[in-house]
């Protein structure tokens, strides 16, 4: 009996100790539960956001194959437009060059049909034969040829003359493809009037146009159509060093440029003079009409060749013939 009563507390104390080592137990197994389910959801995150990125790495190759092609395509359509702009200034070269060709075959021509004129007079004047006196009517002493000589100078003559026509008329066809493949126009009024097509790809018959006035040694832009932001400067440079030509040249770019940024032609665009009062040096240009044409036009000068049914010319008041080198 009394072992028994000494042994009841140790059960007792063992009793509560298990009752506490389970409650801990328990206790334990709730964290650890709780651990176990965060690892899980923050696992599940991190690896949906490892896909995310595997997805926009992808994507983002993708993108700099793009950008690649895109870059390649500027460089393409950069050596093209450089290609024909170089091809466009070589055309204008040689048109250049074949109207000062023309010039020197009008005077040859002229030249040579005074000489023909001569040779058959002469010709003519041993064929009367015994009418013929020659005392009474002397010839130069360069003339003075036989009959064979003067028939193989008049048939040289002839032929020559029948070659320049044929180069004339070359010439003629070279400016006429160079104005219906440029869509290049040149007009007189008040001032002289420059009209570009082929500017817009999506419209290549879409006009695009300037007007420049040269009036006391000055040039002024009296129109531009479209409206350009940086035409006074333009103007200032071109009464500086009188580059007509490089204006227009430019002109015709800012017009791309202006096409291409959605820019287009107003029916009508009266835009404010800009006129730089900066004299201008004395303008060169070459033009193959008449003199009496150019008293029916004061105040332009300009010669156009092309796609038009007649060749007009205009002059500038108390300038030089114009150059189109």
């Amino acid at each position: 009996m009394e072992t028994q009563a000494a042994e009841e507390p140790v059960r007792t104390k063992m009793e509560s100790l298990r009752l506490t080592c389970e409650r801990d137990i328990q206790i334990h197994q709730q964290k650890i539960d709780s651990y176990a389910s965060s690892f899980r959801s923050s696992l599940q995150s991190i690896k949906s956001r490892a896909q995310q990125t595997a997805q926009n790495q992808g994507k983002l190759g993708e993108l700099k194959a793009k950008l690649r092609e895109a870059e390649d395509d500027m460089v393409k359509a950069l050596a093209v437009k450089t290609r024909k702009e170089a091809k466009r200034m070589a055309i204008m070269d040689s048109i250049a060059a074949q109207r000062a060709r023309v010039e020197e075959l009008k005077r040859s021509v002229q030249v040579q049909s005074a000489k023909r004129d001569q040779y058959a007079a002469i010709i003519s004047q041993h064929s009367l034969g015994s009418s013929f006196v020659p005392n009474s009517h002397p010839c130069p002493i360069g003339f003075q040829l036989s009959m064979k000589e003067k028939n193989v100078a008049l048939a040289a003559s002839e032929e020559k003359s029948n070659k320049d026509v044929e180069c004339k008329s070359e010439t003629q066809e070279a400016i006429l493809w160079y104005n219906r493949v440029l869509g290049f126009h040149v007009e007189a009024g008040h001032g002289v009037k420059f009209t570009f097509m082929n500017i817009n790809s999506r419209n290549p018959n879409e006009e695009y146009s300037l007007t420049v006035r040269y009036a006391n040694d000055t040039y002024t832009l009296l129109d531009c159509d479209p409206h350009l932001n940086d035409t006074k400067e333009l103007i200032y440079e071109l009464n500086k060093t009188n580059g007509l030509f490089k204006f227009v040249r430019i002109m015709r770019e800012k017009f791309e440029e202006a096409a291409t940024q959605g820019f287009l032609p107003q029916l009508t665009n009266h835009q404010e003079l800009s006129t730089i009062s900066t004299s201008a040096p004395v303008l060169s240009m070459s033009s193959d009409r008449s003199e009496s044409s150019a008293t029916k036009n004061d105040d332009q000068v300009i010669h156009e060749e092309g796609s038009r049914p007649s060749k007009k010319a205009y002059y500038l008041r108390g300038s030089k013939p114009l150059s189109w080198r």
